[in-house]
């Protein structure tokens, strides 16, 4: 009976959890039992970038770029109290993706952890050290519609009977890949039957971020009135994957290129600067959760405010800027994803080759099999010939031996015959004789 008191609300509760309860209303009426503060090592020195929060708060964050910036700095916890029990003290830095469609799922890609402090008591402020060395951050830090990618330091101080004490401190990373090796230019044509028939061409498919969209629109075919024609800028924003796809479009820009009906064989220019646009690279399945893509809307409306449209992708990246201290280290440089493509083309070697030598295996099993069935075609055949010349010499003793079998049955026939024939005249000549003897007695 003295281990448990009774709620209000009529339940039961340990002494622990009554503590907790009670610990967490004080914290609420009077304040954090501490505060904690988190510089970085190398604040002064590093780049910043303005960060948009939920509430519309701009917020500067220090930049990082590459591997090999190492993320350091300390961690200091004032207590407001006389003194802070505690579990222990932790810094982590954390590299995750939210997805707001998702009820705010997060998903972590990065997690490391170094303790500051074991669990015991604090009753004056306590500073600390944290490294984080050769950090992978293979991805670049986004802050979209439906989707966030973000890097920070987290310092957690544990405890027991009332909630953690947690400060979280934003990070920014940008990726630097190497220039692209092929970057062929946009060409296609499209059009609506005997109606109409434009060509369109980009100088490039791929662009840094601070680069010009220079193309050209050729009219072939023009058999509608057309008003005006106008070319926007889309940034394209899908998280999720399969049947769960949600799709957030945005117009960045938009602005006319023409007015006026075009005639055959006309060539209207394209300029655009993305310079003067926030603008990202393009994210391509970042860590199998979101996608990040550009395109180029061309669209023409007529005099009856109908609208033709066609959407080219372009790939847009992030270039080394001119002023940069130094290069961007291995991931960035492109030398993790060279390996990586190294790899790939490795694996992809080895594919073609168990490939190749599997339809060398097949070609040589065919050509053993059609060899073999030729063999067989030919002993076949010579057999066949063997039986055929076999079957003739049979047919000739045949047909000589029925040609015997009738020259003897001729011969045979004849002669029958040619006894019948004597047997007819011994027969005569025996009535003869009879008969002449027959007159002689009657003359006597």
């Amino acid at each position: 009976a003295n281990d448990f008191f009774q709620l209000p609300a009529g339940r039961l509760a340990s002494p622990a959890a009554a503590a907790a309860a009670m610990a967490s209303l004080f914290s609420s009426l009077l304040g954090p039992a501490a505060t904690i503060e988190i510089a970085i090592g190398d604040e002064g020195e590093r780049q910043q970038i303005e960060l948009t929060r939920d509430n519309g708060k701009q917020e500067k964050v220090l930049l990082y770029v590459g591997d090999e910036d190492r993320i350091f700095g300390s961690a200091k916890v004032n207590i407001t109290g006389k003194k802070l029990e505690h579990q222990g003290i932790k810094c982590e830095l954390i590299g995750q993706i939210e997805l707001f469609y998702d009820r705010g799922a997060h998903y972590e890609f990065i997690s490391q952890s170094r303790e500051l402090a074991p669990a015991g008591v604090l009753t004056e402020a306590f500073e600390a050290d944290f490294d984080f060395p050769d950090v992978e951050k293979q991805y670049e830090s986004y802050n979209g519609i439906n989707a966030r990618l973000r890097y920070f330091v987290r310092v957690t101080v544990a405890r027991s009977f009332a909630s953690n004490i947690v400060q979280e401190r934003d990070l920014w990373v940008y990726v630097y890949p190497e220039p692209p090796e092929l970057n062929n230019t946009i060409k296609m044509e499209v059009g609506i039957e005997d109606c109409l028939h434009i060509e369109f061409e980009y100088g490039k498919s791929k662009y840094h971020l601070k680069d010009v969209v220079i193309g050209k629109i050729y009219f072939i075919l023009v058999r509608i009135k057309i008003k005006h024609m106008e070319i926007a800028l889309i940034k394209r924003e899908s998280t999720g994957s399969g049947p769960n796809v949600c799709n957030e479009s945005e117009t960045l820009t938009k602005f006319e290129i023409m007015d006026g009906a075009p005639v055959r064989g006309e060539s209207i220019p394209v300029r655009l600067f993305l310079g003067g646009f926030e603008l990202t690279p393009t994210y391509r399945s970042v860590h199998n959760k979101f996608s990040l893509k550009y395109y180029l809307n061309l669209v023409l409306v007529d005099e009856e405010d109908r609208r033709y449209f066609k959407q080219q992708e372009i790939t847009l990246w992030r270039k080394v800027p001119g002023g940069m201290r130094h290069q961007p280290t291995q991931a960035y440089s492109g030398k993790r994803e060279a390996a990586e493509a190294k790899q790939r083309a490795a694996k992809e070697k080895d594919i073609q080759d168990k490939l190749r030598k599997k339809k060398e295996k097949e070609r040589k099993r065919r050509e053993q099999h059609e060899k073999e069935k030729k063999e067989k075609d030919k002993k076949k055949k010579k057999k066949k010939g063997k039986d055929k010349d076999k079957d003739k010499e049979a047919r000739k003793k045949d047909k000589k031996a029925s040609k015997d079998d009738k020259e003897g049955k001729k011969a045979k026939k004849s002669k029958d015959k040619e006894k019948r024939k004597d047997k007819d005249k011994a027969k005569d000549t025996d009535k003869k004789r009879k008969r002449s003897g027959a007159d002689d007695d009657d003359d006597a």
